[in-house]
């Protein structure tokens, strides 16, 4: 069972990462978004296609434009640190009961 225990402490590690790392590229797009960058440069085009899906959704559910700023990175990040609080415990949780 120590395996499936290390497992579920792996998978909760990684799901860690993914959500610290996703808020930092919502950060960096917000922060691209205040400097009018070029379109067509890669790392702007893979900023805006990781997060424009995501993005696109909250606002069609919220929007969340006040006087010109979007404010839906920041509702985005609020959800992200959300289910971080709850999602990563509850896997190590789970991996502690399973050994």
């Amino acid at each position: 069972m120590f395996i499936i225990s290390n497992f579920m402490h792996s998978i909760a590690t990684i799901v860690d990462i993914v959500f610290n790392l996703y808020i930092w590229i919502l950060i960096a797009r917000a922060i691209l978004s205040w400097v009018n960058p070029d379109p067509y440069n890669p790392i702007v085009k893979f900023l805006y296609n990781i997060t424009e899906p995501l993005m696109s959704r909250v606002r069609r559910i919220l929007p969340v434009q006040f006087g010109g700023i979007d404010l839906t990175p920041m509702v985005i990040i609020i959800a992200i640190i959300f289910l971080r609080s709850f999602v990563v415990p509850t896997l190590h949780q789970l991996a502690y009961q399973i050994s």
